[in-house]
């Protein structure tokens, strides 16, 4: 097989792989919405022991306790919406991924071998998916399976 030959099929593979990209974008962006919206429910349910982990288990950086409970319960709670219908999905896809760098910083028990061996090694996978998915949302949008692209249709 020449390499002309070989070249033609791989364009051909890849282009079909293709039309997996907008479905692979919408689990995504479900995937992480229903992460985050399940962590805001149990906020929701249990504020005070919102409060006391807040008070005590999780160390964010320059918010008050109470501040940080509040501000937290209400970013799991409503972004999720915008990411799982995808609207304004790079914009939430980015917030949603400095979020969870401080989630995973501002609570040491994540890593109790060590934040940078944790990064490298076994602590806090679920977090690390999170952000790679929340990463490739922020770089690709949300995909033609979103209210982003009806509205960049509508308004073209």
């Amino acid at each position: 097989m020449n390499t002309t030959v070989a070249i033609a099929r791989w364009s051909r593979l890849t282009a079909q792989l293709a039309v997996l990209t907008p479905l692979a974008l919408l689990l995504f962006r479900v995937f992480v919405a229903l992460a985050f919206w399940r962590a805001g429910t149990v906020k929701w349910d249990d504020p005070s022991g919102t409060a006391y982990l807040f008070d005590n288990e999780y160390q964010v950086p320059l918010l008050a306790p109470a501040l940080a409970a509040t501000l937290a319960t209400w970013t799991e709670l409503v972004l999720p919406w915008f990411l799982a219908f995808g609207l304004g999905t790079r914009m939430v896809a980015a917030v949603l991924f400095v979020y969870n760098i401080v989630a995973v910083v501002s609570y040491p028990a994540l890593w109790p071998n060590g934040l940078w061996a944790g990064l490298i090694g076994g602590d806090f996978n679920d977090h690390k998916a999170w952000g790679l998915m929340l990463l490739a949302l922020v770089g690709l949008g949300a995909g033609r399976i979103s209210l982003d692209a009806v509205v960049t249709r509508r308004f073209r």
